[in-house]
């Protein structure tokens, strides 16, 4: 069976797919409005999101789990631990750290890209010693 592709969307007369609306609901859930997250940065998720799955369609309790590390990632700390608590930003912090050590997972992935798409917070490269460099 072949893959379902996301859509952006044309002029208004073609919506977006769904896998981009639930992310963009699941980014403003975290209060990380989806307009500072590019499109192209969006997609990748999605399709992370559904090699990661191996299904056609990603969960859609997966989005809400996305959002957290990411929206932590670009946020940073304070920002985020301010509308989502103190064991939020300990969870995603913890999330971070496990993605540092598995350096091929999921949440690696989802670091890597807010730190290559340059969205990841200064605060949260300062935390974990974050580098775009290759050894």
């Amino acid at each position: 069976m072949t893959r379902r592709r996301s859509a952006l969307g044309l002029f208004g007369r073609f919506g977006r797919s769904g896998d981009l609306r639930q992310l963009d609901e699941a980014l403003k859930r975290v209060d990380l409005h989806p307009a500072l997250v590019p499109e192209g940065a969006k997609l990748t998720i999605v399709n992370l999101m559904k090699d990661h799955a191996g299904e056609d369609e990603p969960p859609p309790h997966a989005y809400a789990g996305v959002a957290e590390i990411f929206g932590y990632c670009v946020l940073g700390p304070d920002a985020f631990g301010r509308v989502n608590g103190e064991s939020a930003v300990r969870a995603a912090e913890e999330r971070v750290e496990q993605a540092l050590e598995a350096e091929e997972s999921f949440d690696a992935q989802l670091v890597l890209l807010a730190l290559h798409a340059r969205l990841i917070s200064p605060r949260v490269v300062e935390l974990f010693g974050l580098s775009a460099e290759e050894d």
